[in-house]
């Protein structure tokens, strides 16, 4: 469906990749609370793809193009794959002219969202990217509170990540870790907070940062520190881990400006842990406990308010809440990090050429010998997703 139009009842769904993040998709979408109707399910594994079809009551595929060609009356395909597909599958799946829901970060390349930006406009399917932690009430507030300039001139932003990922983890599948397909803590675990941290703080004019690998045998980093220069001269910091050891620790977004405070924390950005202005207003006492949330994981709450919002962005042919052009940005961003830790922690600028990271290229060695035979599959072979 193109933007302006209007559609009448729930929206059909199939889904492709049933790896660690499908799970929180199908339980929203059959979870009755939302327009939403779980259609078909794809993955390249058969025994994944069985399992969630038979858990859900509906037909299961092991390759996209026959679960499509099977149920024309799909209207919104959501694409879980591994990252380094994402541009891939998106391209592949434009024709049918189908809304397209993908999973972060949208591609591991600026060449590869516009492509996929491309491909959705020039068959009509609307682009839309899963940004999740746009959606906890605790950012919800302190996005407000943006809107209504109660921050007044930007200081500083702060992102940081300290969660835990064992060897196990990336054992698991392949893909995780790998320059080509994944990279590591700040495309995979972090590029939600550093969403959070550009979106808080506005254009970034540079980056430095420096990566390393400490306690996981992967090609990319488990590890990162970073410094951000936005447009208007505020600052930033971003630091994420997944060595934190022995278990998750914080998730956290810091927006510090010449009015007030605001700290948002917990493990997953959920918690709001200071809320502080020079012009208190009336809620601010009862913030904390209205906005915060407990949860159970690093994923947290924010699926569900997403997919609900995006169902009714396609519904009613109003705009997205986190469309391809928007989501790009974090590309971009996430681009001159890889770049700059590749050239020693120099500031390099987004949108600036990427030549020397092996973020999102496919000709990276690694860690398995195994990898280039998967990342030269027939597209699709490579349905499952993280």
């Amino acid at each position: 469906m193109v933007q302006g139009e209007h559609r009448e009842g729930p929206l059909r769904f199939g889904v492709i990749g049933c790896g660690r993040i499908s799970e929180k998709h199908l339980s929203a979408l059959t979870s009755g609370l939302m327009a939403s109707e779980l259609v078909a399910v794809c993955d390249i594994d058969a025994q994944k793809a069985e399992s969630k079809g038979r858990k859900y009551s509906v037909p299961w595929y092991t390759n996209y193009h026959e679960m499509l060609r099977a149920h024309p009356e799909i209207d919104v395909v959501n694409v879980l794959t591994p990252s380094g597909y994402h541009a891939e599958h998106v391209v592949d799946i434009a024709p049918y002219g189908k809304a397209i829901i993908c999973e972060k970060p949208m591609a591991l390349r600026v060449e590869d969202c516009d492509a996929m930006i491309a491909a959705c406009r020039r068959y009509g399917s609307r682009l839309f990217v899963v940004k999740q932690n746009r959606f906890n009430p605790a950012i919800v507030a302190a996005r407000k509170a943006l809107d209504e300039n109660r921050f007044g001139k930007l200081v500083l932003g702060s992102a940081c990540v300290r969660w835990c990922r064992r060897q196990s983890y990336y054992d698991q599948a392949d893909w995780r870790g790998t320059w080509a397909l994944d990279g590591g803590v700040m495309s995979q675990q972090a590029s939600h907070h550093l969403d959070l941290l550009q979106w808080f703080m506005g254009p970034v004019e540079t980056v430095q940062c420096q990566i390393s690998t400490r306690l996981v045998d992967i090609e990319a980093e488990d590890t990162a520190v970073a410094i951000l220069r936005f447009a208007s001269g505020a600052l930033g910091s971003f630091e994420a881990t997944v060595a934190t050891r022995p278990e998750d620790v914080c998730g956290t977004l810091s927006i510090l400006g010449e009015h007030g405070t605001v700290i948002v924390g917990g493990i997953a950005v959920n918690r709001i842990e200071y809320w502080k202005f020079d012009e208190p207003l009336p809620g601010d006492d009862s913030i904390v406990g209205a906005c915060s949330q407990d949860v159970p994981s690093v994923y947290g709450h924010g699926h569900g308010p997403y997919l609900a919002r995006t169902i009714e962005a396609i519904r009613t042919g109003t705009p997205g809440p986190v469309e391809a052009e928007e989501a790009r940005k974090c590309v971009e961003l996430l681009v001159a990090l890889y770049e700059s830790a590749a050239l020693g922690g120099v500031p390099v600028a987004p949108g600036a050429p990427a030549r020397h990271t092996p973020y999102g290229r496919r000709s990276s060695g690694g860690r398995a010998t195994d990898r280039s035979v998967v990342s030269h599959a027939p597209s699709h072979r490579r349905q499952n997703g993280g």
